[in-house]
């Protein structure tokens, strides 16, 4: 592989073209909604609105602050600052009348929509263009990154949450416990078999 064209678009790999770094972080959204909603079809829809106590966010609260959050960020992502005039973050941490798990569900795809539109618009070059969020300047890099650290911890947030509702009925998102040295066996063999052809 050294020295090849694909050499550049390994994930982890430090020379990674600015292409292959868009490609890599549509792949890791992709992996963090996934994530997301693997875990919460597990919890009913009871378990969907329930908070663990008064300070805590329900999975419904942090779905609806995530679709918010998207659509501000990624809604005229390079033209306009990130936070929107009209987004009003604070009410996205109260279930009001109407907000129906379908219709947060509804927000939620809309948010992802758009991210994913805006990435998939951007070009290698666009990387190290300004933008900003509440008026602090990030790179179009810096942005993107800062999204998919937001974003993973707020997967992590529903998988908890979930977990916990779903218990014993709980369906492992990754190596079932129990299983390691039999998955590591099975990846290890994959990959030597892909390196052999």
């Amino acid at each position: 592989m050294e020295g090849s064209k694909e050499a550049g678009t390994q994930r982890g790999d430090v020379g990674m073209e600015p292409a292959g770094y868009l490609q890599e972080a549509v792949k890791d959204f992709r992996r963090i909604k996934q994530q997301a909603e693997r875990a919460f079809a597990q919890v009913s829809d009871a378990q969907f609105f329930m908070q663990l106590d008064e300070e805590s966010n329900s999975i419904a609260i942090i779905v609806k602050h995530v679709g918010g959050g998207l659509r501000s960020r990624w809604t005229d992502f390079l033209n306009t600052d990130g936070e929107k005039p009209d987004r009003h973050r604070d009410s996205e941490f109260v279930i009001a009348e109407g907000d129906t798990r379908e219709a947060l569900m509804a927000r939620w795809e809309d948010g992802w929509r758009l991210l994913f539109a805006g990435v998939a618009a951007l070009r290698p070059e666009d990387l190290g263009r300004t933008i900003t969020i509440r008026g602090e300047p990030h790179t179009v890099l810096q942005a993107i990154n800062r999204q998919l650290t937001h974003h993973s911890g707020h997967a992590g947030q529903i998988v908890l949450l979930a977990k916990h509702f779903a218990g014993k009925n709980w369906q492992t998102l990754s190596v079932p416990r129990g299983k390691t040295e039999e998955f590591n066996a099975r990846m290890r063999e994959k990959f030597a078999a892909a390196r052999s052809q």
